[in-house]
């Protein structure tokens, strides 16, 4: 009798969880997607939290909270603010937890569906790359420049994420312009006034009252004057986009999605402008200031679903 091949428990485990992950874009890898990105929102919300609230400095240490505890302890003088801090350090799991389910379930299409891995790839990544940075911020006594960088850091995850949704929901293969080349360079101009806006705003933030933690360290920068110069990149981003709604408009036929996103885009700078000039008026209340925190990356991500609406697939291009 001829032996009969043998396969190892642990091999047999390996081929029965390969042979379980989608082959494509299927309900589980649409499910995370969503988690993801909502998770990359939520942690701004949580950092703002922690910023706002002066909770910075609640765990004083990194990675554990305390000199010796990884979590809070009944005793520790921060109290409230230690808790704060904790829960945005769990958060940082949660999204990490998140995005690793997100590769795995794309392990299989990273042939047919590069672009997926990838942008799996740079989430994974990022947050990992996230929670060091976030330890340097606590090492570093909440310096503002490494506040704004890692809350631009994580504005980036959540646009790589929206990123992932919309390609998730599109075929592979080449892309070609689906609107007039002007329009594609308009948008790319938006793009750079919302990076200029938000990175005005993120100079603003690190002048201003709210530092993360009462003995935190300012930039060094006039809060009101760039308050002023914060808002002109602004209100050009917002003429730039009624700019993108015309053209839009007049591109309905051949992009229908990008006008409904256009929109879209323009319904959340509304916003944002609008929030932004209350808290100006009202003194930097810290729950509009959170508001405005997660309205920008919004924004962000509405933006780059603009951006990657001004394609579609080559083969549905009609050419005249």
């Amino acid at each position: 009798m001829s032996a009969q091949p043998t396969t190892t428990p642990r091999t047999g485990a390996w081929q029965r969880f390969w042979n379980s992950l989608p082959d494509h874009v299927d309900r589980r890898i649409r499910v995370f997607a969503w988690l993801s990105f909502l998770s990359e929102v939520i942690i701004i919300g949580t950092g703002g939290a922690v910023r706002l609230t002066g909770s910075g400095l609640g765990c004083p240490t990194w990675p554990l909270c305390t000199a010796d505890s990884l979590v809070p302890t009944p005793g520790i003088d921060e109290g409230i603010h230690s808790l704060i801090e904790f829960g945005n350090r769990l958060m940082t799991g949660v999204v990490g937890l998140i995005a690793l389910a997100v590769w795995i379930l794309v392990l299989k299409l990273r042939h047919q569906r590069r672009d997926l891995y990838v942008l799996a790839v740079v989430v994974l990544g990022g947050v990992a790359a996230q929670a060091i940075v976030g330890g340097i911020t606590v090492l570093t006594g909440l310096n503002p420049f490494i506040v704004g960088f890692h809350y631009v850091s994580s504005l980036a995850l959540v646009c790589v994420t929206a990123a992932f949704l919309v390609r998730m929901s599109q075929p592979a293969g080449p892309r070609e312009l689906s609107v007039p080349r002007w329009h594609a360079v308009d948008a790319h101009i938006t793009t750079l006034a919302m990076a200029l806006t938000i990175a005005m705003g993120v100079l603003t933030t690190g002048a201003g009252p709210h530092s993360g933690d009462a003995d935190a360290g300012r930039n060094g920068f006039n809060a009101e004057v760039l308050e002023h110069v914060h808002a002109w990149p602004g209100y050009a981003l917002f003429a730039l986009t009624l700019v993108l709604l015309a053209a839009a408009w007049r591109s309905r036929e051949s992009a229908p999605a990008l006008l409904r996103w256009t929109v879209a885009l323009l319904g959340v700078e509304f916003v944002q402008i609008a929030v932004g000039l209350y808290q100006a008026r009202n003194g930097l209340p810290e729950f509009a200031v959170g508001v405005h925190m997660v309205l920008a990356a919004l924004a962000a991500a509405t933006m780059t679903v603009v951006i990657l609406h001004l394609k579609r697939p080559a083969a549905a291009v009609v050419h005249s």
